[in-house]
């Protein structure tokens, strides 16, 4: 007996489903889960915590004044389209009646806001971390293939290493304002000084990662440059800087955590334009709403810094030559 297919009942034809990835899922759920646990928590001790200024901000104040800062920043943006917009239109008709008038544009100088000051904070901890890696990487990668200039070298960068950004800052502030000198200057010395401050912290962990990652290449890799009698800078090229990058680039991650720790400080201390004199100001202003606000101010330092290292982690999985290797 030959058997008939059976067809499928209309309303059940088989449709494949998404497979669900457990991994994937549980990489989603466990970071919701702490987070609302961290959220509970702040909101039960919030009450329970009286300050000078009052009750201690939960979670929802502190949402309050993000979005009062957010409504800031957009009002003074609008204020400065407008100074420009009257100033345009104050030379458009003196330029009518007297076509020889000097007509010139006033520079707007209201007060920057809570959005400008992580501006300016991104800008100087990027620019202080290019310039200690520009420093470190080099230096540290022909400390790696020398040890005779790491026996010379090592000593003072142990000195060095732990000094506090809080010792370096009268000294920096002072060589800055010394030899940075001139009528016009392209960059503010607030910013000099912030960035030379964060180079100097931050350049320790690429230095000695660089260097320690250098110095451990597999000796079998060092003998294949020797064999082809490759030049040095081809040797570095080809062999030193593909087998190094982990190390270096987990350096690199250190380094930028530390920038933009020693930038936040920086900026407190020496009342530098950024998030930390943000941070100082509403300590030092004292209204109601202060505690919310530096809250804002922490809660966006930490975000900021999770971002700078995640960009970090995502160049160093593009450049890393072993693809395998877990970075975390």
């Amino acid at each position: 007996m030959t058997s008939q297919a059976q067809p499928n009942p209309v309303g059940r034809s088989k449709i494949p489903l998404p497979s669900l990835n457990l991994s994937s899922a549980l990489a989603l759920i466990l970071p919701a889960m702490g987070i609302s646990l961290f959220l509970l928590l702040w909101s039960a001790a919030a009450p329970r915590i009286d300050t000078s200024l009052g009750a201690f901000p939960g979670p929802g104040q502190v949402l309050d004044q993000a979005q009062t800062l957010l409504a800031e920043h957009q009002q003074e943006r609008a204020k400065e389209v407008g100074f420009y917009q009257r100033q345009t239109e104050r030379n458009a008709d003196r330029l009518a009646t007297d076509p020889n008038y000097d007509a010139k544009i006033r520079p707007y100088t209201g007060k920057p806001t809570f959005v400008d000051q992580i501006g300016t904070s991104l800008i100087t901890v990027i620019a202080g971390f290019l310039l200690a890696s520009a420093i470190a990487i080099p230096l540290g990668i022909f400390m790696g293939l020398s040890e005779r200039l790491n026996q010379t070298l090592n000593p003072i960068v142990q000195i060095l290493k732990p000094v506090s950004p809080l010792a370096w800052l009268p000294l920096v502030t002072m060589v800055v304002s010394a030899v940075y000198v001139s009528d016009d200057p392209y960059f503010q010395k607030s910013f000099i000084t912030s960035l030379i401050t964060v180079s100097l912290c931050s350049l320790w962990p690429t230095l000695l990662n660089t260097t320690v990652g250098v110095a451990n290449i597999d000796q079998d890799l060092m003998n294949v440059s020797k064999v082809l009698r490759l030049s040095t800078l081809t040797h570095i090229r080809k062999i030193v800087l593909p087998a190094s990058i982990p190390m270096m680039f987990t350096g690199l991650r250190l380094s930028m955590g530390t920038a933009w720790m020693v930038l936040i400080a920086a900026e407190m201390l020496a009342q530098n334009p950024g998030l930390g004199k943000f941070v100082w100001d509403e300590f030092q202003n004292g209204s109601s709403n202060s505690l919310a606000r530096i809250i804002v101010a922490v809660l966006t330092i930490g975000f900021v810094g999770y971002c700078l290292d995640r960009i970090m982690l995502f160049i160093q999985q593009r450049v890393n030559w072993d693809k395998n290797t877990q970075v975390r």
